[in-house]
């Protein structure tokens, strides 16, 4: 499982963040989290909750905010939100390999005290 890994290097930025701003105490953890990143967003919240124990942010809430994919079309100029893992214009029918969003996973928003 690689989201353990994972949440603990998100963590670590969350807790030296908070370490640099003086911070006793982290409220709240929000993760943006995109379609095709390849990580389970369930997973993602069991590894936040093994992770986080005995440090500052054992208490926060753990957020995670769903990324869509989201392809260009060269064919016909326009983006589209693929249905399926074969990024299929849904205008012209052209494959498209320019994928816009969908691939984020990163540490978004944090809340402190």
């Amino acid at each position: 499982m690689h989201e353990v890994s994972i949440m603990a290097q998100t963590l670590e930025i969350a807790l030296n963040e908070a370490n640099r701003q003086g911070a006793n105490q982290i409220h709240r953890l929000t993760v943006r989290v995109g379609t095709l990143s390849g990580v389970v967003p369930d997973a993602l919240r069991f590894a936040f909750d093994v992770v986080a124990k005995d440090t500052i942010a054992e208490q926060a809430n753990f957020e995670i905010e769903p990324v869509a994919a989201r392809c260009y079309c060269q064919t016909c100029n326009q983006d589209f939100y693929p249905e399926d893992i074969i990024f299929v214009c849904p205008h012209c029918g052209t494959l498209s390999s320019q994928v816009l969003n969908g691939k984020e996973l990163e540490l978004s928003s944090l809340e402190i005290s």
